[in-house]
Formats: C-alpha cells, structure tokens, sequence
C-alpha cells in the first residue's frame, strides 16, 4: 500500500495542500470538490512534460462544457518516451507467427529514424499522415514518430475494404500514407498490396506511400511496390537517417 502510486499522490495532496487526506474515499471527495486543485497537483505529481499554462480549469460548472489545461501545450510522443532504458517497451505476439520484444532505447531510436525522414520529406505540424496497419510494433513506432513533429495521425485496420479506407481518409487529405504489405489472421496469410494500389489511385494529396514488410518479413518474401504508385519500402525510408535525440 505505501508503494502505491494512488497513496503517494495522496501524501503529495496532503503536502502541498495541508490537508489530512487518510484514504481513497476522502480523496476522491476532495478530487470531486475542487477538481482545479486536483488535475492541477496531478500534472505536477506525474511530472508531465510541456507548458501547463495559467489556466487549469474554465467553466468549471458545466458537464458538460468545462475545459481543462485550455492554455496548456505539450506533446504526446516527448511524454511517453521520456523512459531511456533497455528493459520492455512492448512485448508484440502475432497470433503463432511472430514474436518480438523492443526495449524503450530500441523504441526511440526507431521513432528517432522515421521521424527524421518525415521531417526531411516536409511533415510538420497540422500534416496529416495516415496508416493501414494492423496491431504492430511498427504502428506505435509510426504514431510516435508523427506526434513527435506534431503531425496528424489518423490510421485503420488492414481489413477495411478499398472504400471504406478512402472515405475514412479523403476528409483529411494525407501527406504521407504508411501501409503494412498484409497481415495475418486465424493463420491465414492476407496479401493487401493489390488493395494497397487501388486506394493509393484515389488519395491524390498523397506524397508518398510507406510500405511496412510485416507479411513478407515473416514468409521469407521481399514486397515488390513497383504496383503501388509513390511507394518505398520502409528501410529505403529510413535508411540514410542515425538514430539521435528528437
């Protein structure tokens, strides 16, 4: 109990405030009383990274309509890869086919990589890049590496129909769209780079087409993009980029 990250944030509360907080009830209470005080110390207790701003609370009498940290600027990417070591980042198992393990100094140098080709390609903040990608490494390591630059995500399953996926991704105009080359599924083996042509065709915003190998990685095959308008492989991406801080 004492090493509870809810009951060190109780002393915290009880610290800065000089309050007699004794459980979870009394400062769920407080939290409920003033939750300006309450959001305000937890951004404090959890270290966030980023401007909080004057303002914690407005409106704070409507539910809803209240708006918190209205002032605050920060980023995503910074915050979740401030951890620089090489215990687990993500443990990854693809149904019985692939199993990886990437520690948080290999994560970031990944990130590192992809977010300095996005940079050099001209991504920046308010591009959108899209995905098709199925629940991989490389969709973290993407999302990452395009917040890190405060770019737009906005990604979809690899079992969307050719249309669905242009519709999702028509609205927003993407820059950039990151693709897997197909997936698997109940031991199946789902090639989606016919598809992968077909969507590209009708995403004219489009600069370039990223292609994740994960299928092809895991069958002992090499992609072969040359069907995919814009497309390069994701290590031709990358690949005149070092790892360095971002």
């Amino acid at each position: 109990m004492l090493d509870a990250n809810l009951f060190r944030f109780q002393q915290f509360v009880n610290s800065e405030k000089r309050l007699e907080l004794n459980n979870y009830s009394e400062l769920h209470s407080w939290s409920i009383e003033r939750p300006d005080q309450f959001w305000d110390l937890l951004w404090d207790h959890c270290c966030v990274i980023g401007d909080k701003g004057e303002r914690i609370l407005v409106d704070g009498d409507k539910m809803p309509g209240a708006t918190f940290f209205p002032d605050a600027v920060l980023n995503f990417a910074e915050n979740l890869l401030r951890r620089r070591d090489d215990t687990d980042a993500l443990v990854f198992w693809g149904e019985d086919r692939v199993k990886t393990r990437i520690s948080w100094n290999e994560l970031y140098d990944a990130v590192s990589l992809l977010a300095q080709a996005l940079k050099a390609m001209g991504i920046g903040p308010g591009d959108r890049v899209s995905a098709i990608l199925p629940n991989i490494p490389n969709a973290v390591i993407a999302m990452l590496a395009v917040s890190s630059l405060g770019a737009i995500w906005s990604s979809c399953s690899p079992d969307f129909g050719e249309q669905a996926v242009v519709d999702r991704f028509d609205q927003i105009g993407p820059k950039l769209l990151i693709a897997a080359d197909g997936y698997f599924y109940n031991g199946k083996v789902i090639d989606i780079l016919p598809k992968l042509a077909g969507i590209v065709g009708k995403l004219p915003t489009l600069g370039k087409v990223v292609i994740v190998p994960f299928m092809r990685q895991h069958t002992d095959q090499v992609p072969d993009v040359g069907a995919v308008d814009k497309a390069v492989l994701l290590a031709d991406f990358t690949g005149d980029y070092r790892a360095k801080d971002i």
